[in-house]
């Protein structure tokens, strides 16, 4: 499996990201990055990008991000990966297309052999910017990964 295939699953593949019109941009070991567009459907009350909008490009290129280590690792397709909390912080407007650039706090070989259990849990960091480079989010995405 190459990234070209896991860009599609991330992106058309979940329904509620294709609703979003998110794009996933780059996934590489332990990072991906997911474009939220700028849409007027995707707005609030003061025309900014909806914080339920940016927070689900968070998600998504987090999972990115996971996905790229575990194709890294020949782990894909043999462990399931499960969102299990985030925490999200707001820090500027956000106008326009934003770009979220996700990284694996972990290094990918520590992940790997805490699989060897079974199980393991990582966190991804996500940071949320806009046209011009202004951070507008940032968000900890913390994973539990399962072997199937």
């Amino acid at each position: 499996m190459d990234t070209t295939l896991i860009k599609q699953m991330l992106s058309a593949g979940i329904p509620f990201n294709q609703t979003l019109g998110l794009e996933v941009v780059d996934i590489g070991d332990g990072v991906g990055t997911v474009r939220l567009p700028d849409d007027p459907r995707l707005r609030n009350h003061v025309q900014s990008q909806h914080a339920g909008a940016l927070f689900t490009v968070a998600e998504a290129a987090s999972g990115a991000a996971i996905a790229g280590a575990l194709l890294a690792a020949n782990l894909m397709g043999s462990v399931t990966p499960l969102a299990q909390g985030a925490e999200i912080a707001y820090r500027k407007l956000a106008r326009g297309a934003i770009d979220a650039r996700a990284t694996l706090t972990a290094e990918r070989a520590a992940l790997a052999a805490e699989l060897a259990s079974g199980k393991a849990e990582c966190s991804v960091e996500v940071a949320l910017t806009d046209a011009a480079g202004v951070e507008v989010a940032t968000v900890k995405v913390r994973w539990h990964l399962r072997k199937m």
